[in-house]
């Protein structure tokens, strides 16, 4: 990396914590708003640098993972209001960051993508900012399961599995009622329309299989333009696996492919 460094949004957005992965020192460079997985419980700036830096050092961006509160000292929404508050933050402070606006993307694995996803829509509803593109790995779009692949993938197959999926969510999400709210299960918003571009990211042996399937459906009935890449044989938590696991670091390369189309 050009430069790494560790800031905050400041009190105006919530006081996020957050880290800045420089590929260059280019300045008006695309950017992308990262959040990392770990069930909305687990994960942080460190369990995901490995990847934040690749993914930057791929698509020749700016990336900004942050570090957002978690069940189940802070249950939802915590997590959501953080994650908009710092894609807001990283659009208005463009020009100190050294980054276009107009090109700017939110991404996450797992849980993360699930906040990105939420952040699409979020992002779409306020007006502001506005975003190019959204990439959704693997990602948490409801949580009560209930999917083939939920069932099919339940145990044996890496670290998340249909019981550890339970246990996520009641942390994060304590109160049974908070199930259905669209921004904890993104598929029940009232639209999704209007949204930017989606790549999905899927990984054959997950739980989660399913639902990400399902939900670039969703999308594409909505009139999204929609990318879906589904990789065999591979288990959630791939994407992180660099080094260990090659398509980890061809779903990095995938991604950037998709974003120099909006970019």
């Amino acid at each position: 990396m050009h430069a790494v460094v560790n800031t905050a949004t400041g009190s105006d957005y919530g006081d996020v914590s957050v880290r800045i992965y420089r590929s260059s020192a280019a300045t008006e460079v695309p950017a992308i708003v990262f959040f990392h997985g770990g069930g909305h419980v687990f994960g942080s700036l460190n369990t995901h640098d490995t990847a934040a830096r690749f993914l930057a050092h791929a698509t020749g961006s700016t990336v900004v993972s942050v570090d957002y509160r978690m069940g189940p000292e802070y249950p939802f929404p915590a997590a959501t209001e953080d994650a908009y508050q710092a894609t807001l933050w990283v659009s208005a402070k463009a020009a100190e960051l050294g980054i276009d606006p107009t090109r700017l993307a939110v991404c996450g694995d797992s849980a993360g993508a699930n906040l990105a996803a939420v952040v699409a829509l979020m992002a779409r509803s306020e007006g502001e900012p506005a975003l190019s593109a959204q990439v959704l790995v693997y990602p948490v779009i409801d949580y009560r399961g209930s999917t083939p692949s939920h069932a099919r993938y339940a145990q044996g197959y890496g670290v998340l599995e249909a019981g550890t999926v339970t246990w996520f969510r009641d942390r994060y999400l304590p109160d049974p009622a908070l199930h259905d709210d669209w921004r904890a299960c993104p598929k029940n918003a009232a639209s999704h329309s209007g949204l930017p571009p989606a790549l999905i990211i899927t990984a054959e042996c997950d739980v989660l299989h399913d639902e990400g399937i399902a939900y670039g459906e969703q999308l594409t009935s909505a009139g999204v333009t929609v990318e879906q890449i589904d990789y065999a044989g591979m288990i959630h938590g791939f994407f992180t696996q660099l080094g260990l696991v090659d398509d980890a670091e061809r779903s990095h390369h995938d991604i950037a492919q998709f974003l120099s189309k909006y970019w």
